[in-house]
This record gives C-alpha cells, sequence and structure tokens, in this order.
C-alpha cells in the first residue's frame, strides 16, 4: 500500500476477510455512495500509485492480486478457467471502464479515466472486443475469453460518453449526488499548466 491511498476489502463470509483488490466492488462504493469523499479520494489515490499492478496494459483488474497454490486449489476448487491472472481470478475485464470512468468523474478526476479509454483504445477493437484479458499485466487475450462481446463495447462506449459530457453521471448517481458537485482536487497524474 502506498503511503495514501486505500480501499474496501471483500466480506466472504462471518469472520471470513478477502483482503484483495477488488476493481467492481470499490468503483461501486464510489458510486453509490457507500465511500465518504475522502474514502473515495482514498481508492483513486491508490489507483494512481499502484496503476501497473491494477490497470497494467488493459483496463481493469477484477481483483488483485490473485490466488495461487493451495488457496487457488481451495477457493476455485482447481477451476482451470481461473488460473492466476485469468478470468475472475486477476484478469483484466473491458467492461470495468465504465464504473472507473463513473468513478473517476465523481471524484474529480477524469485525467484517470482518461488513461484507462486511451489504453483501451489502443488494443480492443484490433483484439475484436474480446471479454477479458489474461497476465498479471493483461497483455493477452484471455484463453478461453469470447470475441466481439457486448459489454466490453459497450462498457467503451458509456466511457467515452461520460468522459465527453460528465453531466450523464446523473444517469446512474444516486438522488443526493445529483445535488453534489464532484470536488475536483488535483492529484499526481493532473497535467501542470
Amino acid at each position: 500500500m502506498p503511503l495514501r491511498g486505500g480501499y474496501f476489502v471483500g466480506n466472504v463470509g462471518p469472520a471470513h476477510m478477502d483482503f484483495r483488490w477488488f476493481a467492481l466492488g470499490n468503483c461501486v462504493s464510489i458510486l453509490s455512495s457507500l465511500a465518504t469523499p475522502d474514502q473515495s479520494m482514498a481508492i483513486m489515490d491508490l489507483l494512481e500509485h499502484r496503476w501497473a499492478e491494477l490497470v497494467g496494459e488493459m483496463p481493469l483488474k477484477i481483483c488483485y492480486p490473485c490466488l495461487e497454490g493451495h488457496e487457488w486449489r481451495i477457493i476455485t476448487g482447481c477451476d482451470p478457467k481461473n488460473t492466476r491472472w485469468s478470468y475472475h481470478n486477476g484478469g483484466s475485464w473491458p467492461v470495468l471502464l465504465w464504473q472507473l470512468t463513473a468513478a473517476c468523474i465523481k471524484t474529480g478526476r477524469p485525467q484517470i479515466a482518461r488513461r484507462a479509454v486511451d489504453l483501451i483504445e489502443s488494443r480492443l477493437h484490433r483484439d475484436c472486443w474480446p471479454e477479458y484479458y489474461d497476465g498479471k499485466l493483461g497483455r493477452s487475450v484471455g484463453k478461453q475469453a469470447r470475441k466481439y462481446q457486448t459489454w466490453s463495447i459497450a462498457g467503451y462506449l458509456v466511457a467515452k460518453m461520460l468522459l465527453e459530457d460528465p453531466s450523464h453521471i446523473g444517469m446512474i448517481s444516486l438522488e443526493e449526488d445529483k445535488l453534489m458537485k464532484p470536488v475536483i482536487k488535483r492529484s499526481a497524474s493532473w497535467p501542470q499548466l
């Protein structure tokens, strides 16, 4: 963990916490206002500081780190689709781009989303819009990924729409959020003028 930053851990069951990073849960916690503004900023700080691990070359890691060895055998039942850095075990899912973009806009950090969109634009179409990517950096199309996935295409299009007109965030925000303006804060990735 960097000195600044944080995330919500997973609750697998009573007294059974999963301390890995889960992208969807953390983005939804921001969008649903379950995270306070300070907690939301800590999640964004973590994303910026740990970009290589949480985003890599293809946004966005569904969880980090992956399960390996004995833990993988126990939790997945030796599922061959969920080997390390693949599918639901640390794979990279383009569909998560829209949730990331919405969370970035809500926290006033659209530059993080633009960076992720730039990564996706350089490959997604060329790779035929796959469901997920494999590898620690998300470099390879998933070994069992289906091509031309509507949700991968939709995730990209919604992210682009939100970046072009951030007011569209109102379509997915809670009622009380519609009254708030996102706090625009300078971050390490914000270009200096």
